[in-house]
Formats: C-alpha cells, sequence, structure tokens
C-alpha cells in the first residue's frame, strides 16, 4: 500500500527520485501512464495486470471506452529506478502533467501519483475546502 506526500525536484535530465518507500512497493519495473486530473499513475507490474484485464473487458462499440483506452495505453512506459533512485519521466509525460522542475509524489493506495507542485497545490486546496463533503457522500457508498 502506498501512502504519504513528498516533494522533490527533477534533474536536467528529466529524473526525479522515487521515495524509498515507494520504490520498494513499485519493484525494479513499473508502468508510468497519464493518471486523471493532469498527474500521472505510476503502478507496480502485478497491479498494473488487474487495471489491464479490467479495462480489456471494456466495450470498444463505446465511443468513450476506446478514447480512454488509446490515451490511457498510449501514454505508458514500462519505467525503472535507476541505482540513484531516480526514475526517468520522459517529455511528453512531463507535458502532460505540467512537471517543469518540482513534483509532489504522493501515495494513493495501490498506486502512486506524480504531479507538478503548482497543480497538486491547486488540486489539493481545491479538495480541501469540500473534503467533509466528499467523506459525507462517501458514508452512503458505506466507507
Amino acid at each position: 500500500m502506498f501512502i504519504g506526500q513528498y516533494l522533490h525536484s527533477l534533474d536536467s535530465k528529466g529524473r526525479v527520485i522515487m521515495p524509498s518507500k515507494f520504490r520498494e512497493g513499485l519493484g525494479e519495473n513499473f508502468i508510468l501512464t497519464k493518471g486523471l486530473d493532469r498527474c500521472l499513475f505510476a503502478y507496480p507490474m502485478n497491479e498494473w495486470k488487474v487495471i489491464e484485464e479490467k479495462l480489456k473487458a471494456l466495450p470498444l462499440a463505446k465511443k468513450e471506452a476506446r478514447a480512454f483506452l488509446r490515451l490511457f495505453f498510449s501514454g505508458a512506459v514500462e519505467a525503472e529506478v535507476d541505482k540513484q533512485g531516480r526514475i526517468l519521466i520522459p517529455p511528453i509525460l512531463r507535458e502532460y502533467a505540467g512537471i517543469e522542475k518540482d513534483v509532489v509524489i504522493i501515495g494513493v493506495s495501490n498506486r502512486v501519483e506524480i504531479w507538478s507542485k503548482e497543480e497538486w497545490d491547486v488540486y489539493s486546496k481545491g479538495q480541501e475546502e469540500s473534503y467533509e463533503e466528499i467523506a459525507e457522500n462517501l458514508v452512503e457508498l458505506g466507507i
């Protein structure tokens, strides 16, 4: 399980240090792809296989399903952690997430999310204002 929040900076080659607790859970190789809300998702291989199987079941006759699959899989890369604990974020993924220098890396249960610090600040501030309302709605789901 991934939890916590860490602040790091990209180096000149587009690499960022992955927190050691997250490196353990992600393993040597993992999948990095376009996430939602302009962030990146990093999945351990075993979790990626589960997601992939679920996505394969989407109806190809649905336009929205085709569009999501194309964007999600076309943005995916197999990533690895180097000996210094860094990962390379490809330019296309950095552009998608608006990552230029400072990044926030957060644990979200079964995945790691990588955000530009600016995007994270805007997103988290907006969500904090409605945190209690969100929690009330989750109660209706039995959580």
